[in-house]
């Protein structure tokens, strides 16, 4: 993603865009890990310490992010992504075989609410789909680049409807107070099925999202050097070392910030807005602007023109409500000694 940035707005662009790579995968990384926290809690029915859990889960998140090429991680994706699957089908089982009573007959596609409450449910998908960023590591490591877009197109399509799918049903049976995950608003026997079945997929994502981070700080360090390609002992002692660091900063921050879920938020709002919408149109205008005719060629291709700017309007608004929105959460949760 630095790169990228440098090709839109020189060395400037390329620094502001990886350091909101590294500070994103961190927070990501924080983030998986309170959810492995919370699942290791219910399946434990909390007989420990939350930060007994989240030591725990932090070790093997660190441990799967130690290959230093993804063709090794690729191959724990696929229990991963697997995993997901099936928990989100038993979760989607569970809650229409235990529904809130009654519930089924209110339930309604619009709802009045204030602003707030309404764009924290923006925000939250938003984030979902915050894992565009390591596109570009991805696709440097491929063998076949071209194959890139095949794989965007599959995931995209599928991660859309397996997500919308999802979320309707569990708000059709569970009603409009489903907790965040909402595999904590089934019954016992089925939230510890489904966070049983999902741990893996927490702990694959909160490794390649600190992978992510270290790698790009890695590859940065030694872009001209052997260190990059050969495995030396000063290559991988600082390998190491950068995911230590990238895993310890995400422990200190789910256990020693009484806000981070919050953090969370700001991080989704100033980063993943861009990532995940507003950059994609800055991409193709760029493109279209340097390399198929510049004016002439945003008139020509107007559709994909207008697209794109309003690609890029929509993260501007996301980034600005996002904060604004994360902010007063804030206020408000200080206010209310929370």
């Amino acid at each position: 993603m630095g790169d990228a940035g440098y090709i839109l707005m020189g060395p400037f662009g390329r620094e502001l865009l990886a350091f909101g790579t590294v500070v994103f995968a961190v927070f990501a990384t924080g983030g998986q890990i309170l959810a492995g926290q919370i699942a290791l809690g219910v399946l434990s029915s909390n007989k420990l310490c939350l930060m007994l859990y989240t030591g725990i889960f932090a070790i093997p998140t660190l441990l799967c992010a130690m290959p230093r090429t993804l063709d090794q991680m690729s191959w724990l994706s696929v229990p991963s992504v697997i995993c997901i699957i099936v928990a989100g089908t038993v979760g989607m089982v569970g809650a229409g075989l235990n529904p809130i009573a009654g519930w089924q007959d209110q339930y309604s596609v619009v709802v009045s609410t204030d602003f707030v409450t309404a764009f924290i449910s923006i925000t939250n998908p938003v984030f979902a789909y915050a894992g565009h960023f390591m596109f570009f590591i991805l696709i440097s490591e491929m063998a076949r680049p071209n194959d890139a877009m095949k794989a965007a197109y599959t995931l995209q399509i599928f991660a859309t409807t397996f997500y919308c799918v999802f979320a309707a049903v569990t708000y059709i049976y569970l009603g409009p107070d489903v907790a965040s995950p909402s595999f904590t608003s089934l019954p016992t026997k089925w939230s510890k099925a489904a966070y049983g079945i999902a741990i893996p997929n927490f702990l694959i994502a909160g490794s390649l999202y600190s992978h992510t981070a270290a790698k790009l700080m890695f590859v940065r360090f030694f872009r001209q050097s052997r260190h990059l390609h050969e495995h030396t002992v000063f290559g991988w002692s600082v390998w190491i070392a950068l995911i230590v660091i990238m895993n310890g900063a995400a422990f200190v921050l789910a256990i020693g910030v009484p806000i981070f879920n919050y953090l969370i938020g700001i991080a989704a709002s100033l980063f993943a807005s861009w990532y995940t919408y507003g950059i994609a149109g800055a991409f193709w205008l760029y493109d279209a602007w340097v390399y198929k005719g510049k004016f002439e060629a945003w008139k020509r291709r107007w559709a994909m023109s207008t697209l794109s700017l309003l690609t890029f309007a929509v993260g501007a608004f996301i980034c600005v409500a996002g904060m604004y929105v994360t902010v007063k959460q804030i206020v408000d949760a200080y206010a209310s000694g929370e």
